[in-house]
């Protein structure tokens, strides 16, 4: 790695440290609102213990795409699915992204953007399951958060139904999350 190299990526790496104050609308068990960093490191944990006897998919390549599915979040913040600006999230994060990765080496700069670019076409084995464990992963934030009153547990039933169902493992999981989540309708506290 050349100077230029390592100190453009360097600057990435300090750019993408914003993720860590990024917060999404979920909450922790201990009712502290996560961020998309936390949120993407139990993704990868998630895979990496769920997803590891799954033939024919590439887990490196999947855990490298559940780093980076929301990356551009550093710059432009989490659209929350329920938030009216989501049906232009993918043409925002795609722009962020690029502004985000531009300080990087080109060969490193592209392998971002072409696992990005395939998780949201969402048509090969790994980009399947990512997308399906990312919705997952959203699900089980809900379900374990101490959330505040009135938050909308029901919405876990329909959420990403249609990724979550692309896969044998994911369906899988998504039915045992769906009984917690019909718990959690049936006890709606703030912070079981």
């Amino acid at each position: 790695m050349t100077p230029d190299e390592l100190a453009g990526t360097l600057d990435f790496l300090r750019r993408a440290e914003a993720l860590k104050s990024t917060l999404r609308s979920g909450t922790t068990a201990s009712g502290r609102q996560e961020s998309t960093a936390e949120h993407s490191w139990r993704l990868c944990l998630m895979v990496m213990v769920l997803a590891g006897s799954v033939g024919g998919v590439d887990v490196l390549k999947l855990i490298k795409m559940c780093l980076i599915h929301d990356l551009g979040e550093a710059i432009g913040g989490d659209i929350p699915a329920t938030d009216p600006r989501a049906a232009d999230k993918t043409a925002q994060e795609r722009r962020d992204l690029l502004t985000l990765t531009a300080p990087l080496p080109p060969e490193r700069r592209h392998e971002i953007l072409i696992l990005w670019e395939e998780y949201e076409a969402g048509t090969s084995p790994e980009a399947i399951l990512a997308k399906g464990f990312d919705k997952l992963e959203t699900i089980l934030q809900h379900n374990q958060g101490r959330n505040p009153p009135g938050f909308d547990y029901a919405f876990n039933l329909v959420y990403g139904a249609k990724h979550t169902a692309r896969h044998p493992l994911t369906a899988a999981i998504r039915a045992v999350l769906d009984e917690d989540t019909r718990a959690r309708v049936d006890r709606p506290t703030n912070g079981d």
